[in-house]
């Protein structure tokens, strides 16, 4: 979830290293790059997200690099995990500060 959540965040942006930064930089955690890739192609393989690749460049040695783009069936997805989650954590009096 962290993975498509970062992927939305970052719009047209979104390719491995910036997703991979994103977790980083809001977890304050150690991402590998190749989970982040891995669960990219999870992702694509389940229809929640689409990729396309870019124009290649000099700057990665003639590389181009994939995009990846949340698809609406993703979005619906995200949706249901975040109103999964607000539920759950309601339902937690411990992390609701009452005690």
């Amino acid at each position: 979830m962290l993975v498509l959540l970062a992927l939305i965040r970052l719009g047209d942006e979104a390719y491995g290293v910036p997703i991979g930064t994103a977790i980083q930089e809001s977890s304050g955690r150690n991402v590998a790059l190749g989970s982040v890739y891995v669960a990219l192609e999870r992702l694509e393989a389940k229809g929640l997200v689409t990729s396309a690749r870019g124009e290649p460049t000099a700057v990665r040695g003639g590389r181009a690099k994939t995009f990846f783009r949340i698809t609406a069936v993703g979005l619906r997805e995200a949706r249901s995990a975040q109103q999964t989650l607000i539920r759950l954590w309601q339902d937690v009096p411990e992390l609701q500060g009452t005690i």
